[in-house]
């Protein structure tokens, strides 16, 4: 079936253009999704939300004599949604394992008190960390701050990951110790 026909069809709300496109499409439009988003099963839902889409954006556009770049901009766009959304997630649970890592040295804050406490506690952190080596210093900012990788850091500064995991470890326990110093309970 040619593109006019089946645009004709999502035109007079007819769901045949549906199966139509899938038949016509629907292995190029998942190829597209897969070579973006890397997962069979991804792909397969950015294809099928693809047609959704379509068929909420048919009307007001008539792609008559360009339906598959209308298609093919509908899956690049909720495939790169679905990237960005598994970089959310992966980035949440870098957020989580820093913040268990943190925990140790690092008080909450429970109430007003402590939250107006935080400005000082930051205050105490910048000074500690102003005790470290540089090397020390920025390695301890590109995990905790830039939440860069013990790999990407390793690279970075030219460290062995272990080097690397042993400057994190001493600047954690110092840091711990200088906020016990300071007043802080952990």
């Amino acid at each position: 079936m040619d593109d006019e026909t089946i645009v004709a069809l999502y035109l007079c709300r007819d769901q045949a253009a549906l199966t139509q496109t899938a038949d016509k499409y629907g292995c190029r439009l998942r190829a597209l999704a897969n070579s973006i988003v890397e997962d069979e099963l991804t792909a397969q839902e950015c294809e099928n939300d693809t047609y959704l889409e379509a068929w909420h954006s048919i009307p007001p556009h008539e792609p008559r004599t360009y339906l598959f770049p209308f298609l093919a901009r509908i899956t690049r766009h909720i495939a790169l949604d679905c990237c960005r959304k598994r970089s959310r997630v992966r980035r949440s649970a870098i957020m989580e394992e820093l913040t268990q890592e943190m925990e140790a040295c690092i008080p909450a804050p429970n109430d007003t008190a402590d939250q107006v406490d935080g400005i000082l506690l930051g205050q105490s952190i910048t000074a500690y960390l102003r005790t470290l080596p540089e090397d020390q210093r920025n390695v301890f900012l590109r995990r905790y701050w830039y939440l860069d990788s013990v790999a990407a850091i390793s690279r970075r500064f030219g460290f062995s990951q272990s080097k690397v995991k042993s400057i994190l470890f001493r600047s954690r326990t110092g840091l711990r110790n200088h906020l016990i110093k300071e007043g802080y309970l952990l």
